[in-house]
């Protein structure tokens, strides 16, 4: 009798996933539309086909960040100075390759539990894969430092402006006073025992495929994808049986394309810190700005508010009013390359440094014009599909706004709340917010419109806000670390070619301990400070 041949089961790709959630998603607004459920509009046929469109227009910046960041890759490896720069790191390393997990990890921490490192990692997917394989363990070894990295230090966000800066401000604006000194003391308690939590489990997985490549979590797929990209599986195994190895070797332009190569991402770093919210005015030294007012007359008023809401604005009487702008007179001295100074960079001045430092980075290597065009296009074509998973991510957030669906299960939600004891109201604010999470993926965002709802009811309990602050940063941290509609994820896993159906079955028991922890520690901090 002849035997069938079993078929391969392949995961379901990014694309896929994140095309289901917005359908599902969809479909979920139109019945509770169909129902009369108030503050939710189902979605229309055009709301869903016209969502990754929007979401692409979303993400631009950040889509030719990662377009142009391919093409500087591609140069640097057109020089060969990174595999040479790698090759020479491991050898240094031999034996104590697994230094780098805790090192690395806590470096990407700091970033992320000071100014929520989450898109800017990225690049570094590629780099730790590259860098991991070499040492012997795998690409999605590499993937976890990254992820779980930051990950963890945006959990326990400290002073990251763009959580708890928001969430603070937002409470503000409500009336609402906070102690800084507690969210920052709640903050570091969460960041440093999740970050234990999550090195010990990455170094355990990495130990082990160093020791058997077998207990490699990564499908035959995904293994020969890596292999495929990062090939050095011969060259490790004849270094790990040869201790008499040389060193690998380096020309001088080698050299000086990987120390600029390093220089480009430290400034990059230095540029998206936003330095003036801790006080350090360094970068903005040099800068100079006076107020300008105008005369405003009535017919000016009325033609900016037309055009603005698409209706007609009737004034009665003359009416004049004044404008007041502030020009800058003096640009800051770090604001010489892309007008913006240090500190308040974004994904566009991020694109013009990596550019021109690829044009830099081809003079050193004395890569010639053709095979520079050639390299650059080749490294940003190899993005494209990483491109369009960031895009597409972003149209689930595009759909939530427009139907509604995500504030009417935070206001729903806020109001099952109330009445509850600090006990019960604590892991349940918790778990609302993981909830959330998965509607608003932007930490800035989720602050905004949550915060002076959950922090205001916290506040009428006479429960401790700093801790509700908490429960935000913790609940979003966590889901982060898995949200199908994160574009940073889901592109970071992709350029380390790990499904991402494989990153949550390898990581679903370290984020539901991780969880548990949060929220026994918010629980306690509820109780104590209420």
């Amino acid at each position: 009798m002849a035997q069938t041949k079993k078929k391969k089961r392949a995961s379901l790709s990014s694309f896929s996933i994140i095309l289901s959630i917005l359908v599902g998603l969809a479909l979920v607004t139109v019945i509770m539309g169909a129902l009369g459920v108030e503050g939710v509009q189902g979605a229309t046929l055009p709301d869903v086909l016209t969502a990754p469109v929007k979401g692409f227009q979303g993400a631009m910046g950040v889509c030719i960040f990662v377009m142009v960041l391919g093409g500087f890759l591609g140069i640097i490896t057109e020089t060969g100075a990174l595999d040479a720069g790698i090759a020479t790191l491991v050898h240094k390393l031999r034996g104590n390759e697994l230094l780098l997990i805790p090192i690395l990890m806590f470096v990407f921490s700091i970033g992320g539990t000071t100014y929520g490192m989450c898109e800017e990692t990225v690049p570094f997917y590629l780099l730790l894969a590259a860098t991991m394989v070499a040492a012997g363990f795998d690409s999605l070894t590499g993937a976890a430092v990254v992820l779980l990295g930051a990950g963890c230090g945006v959990l326990g966000s400290t002073v990251n402006p763009f959580a708890v800066g928001v969430a603070v401000d937002a409470l503000a604006g409500v009336g609402i006073e906070v102690n800084q000194a507690i969210i920052i003391g709640l903050g570091a308690i969460l960041w440093i025992v999740t970050l234990i939590i999550a090195t010990i489990f990455v170094m355990r997985y990495a130990k082990k495929v160093k020791e058997d490549k077998g207990s490699c979590f990564l499908s035959l797929q995904e293994q020969e994808a890596m292999m495929e990209e990062w090939g050095m599986e011969a060259s490790q195994e004849e270094a790990d049986t040869d201790d008499t190895a040389e060193a690998p070797h380096m020309t001088g332009r080698q050299k000086w394309s990987l120390a600029v190569f390093a220089f480009t991402f430290v400034v990059m770093i230095v540029g998206f810190v936003p330095w003036g919210s801790f006080g350090i005015e360094a970068f903005d030294l040099g800068a100079a700005a006076e107020e300008v007012v105008s005369p405003v007359s009535g017919e000016e008023i009325t033609a900016v508010y037309d055009e603005a809401t698409g209706s007609a604005l009737a004034l009665e009487g003359a009416v004049e009013g004044e404008a007041v702008s502030v020009v800058e007179t003096s640009p800051a001295w770090s604001s010489f390359l892309t007008g913006i100074p240090l500190g308040g960079w974004y994904f566009d001045e991020a694109s013009t440094w990596f550019l021109l430092m690829s044009l830099v980075i081809g003079l050193i290597g004395g890569i010639s014009e053709s095979r520079f065009v050639k390299a650059f296009i080749n490294g940003a074509a190899d993005m494209m599909s990483v491109v369009l998973v960031l895009a597409l991510a972003r149209s689930v957030a595009v759909l939530m706004a427009e139907t509604g669906l995500d504030m009417w299960i935070l206001e729903n939600a806020a109001g099952a709340l109330a009445g509850m004891s600090a006990i019960v109201f604590a892991p349940l604010s918790f778990l609302l917010y993981v909830v959330i999470s998965f509607l608003i993926g932007s930490s800035s965002g989720l602050a905004t419109v949550s915060m002076p709802i959950m922090g205001g009811l916290a506040s009428q309990l006479n429960f401790s806000v700093e801790t509700m602050v908490m429960i935000f940063s913790a609940g979003n941290g966590l889901v982060n670390l898995f949200n199908p509609s994160c574009g940073a994820i889901m592109g970071g896993l992709a350029l380390a070619k790990v499904e991402y159906t494989t990153w949550v079955k390898f990581g679903a028991k370290l984020f539901l301990v991780l969880g548990i922890v949060c929220m026994a520690i918010l629980t306690v901090a509820m109780a104590i400070l209420s």
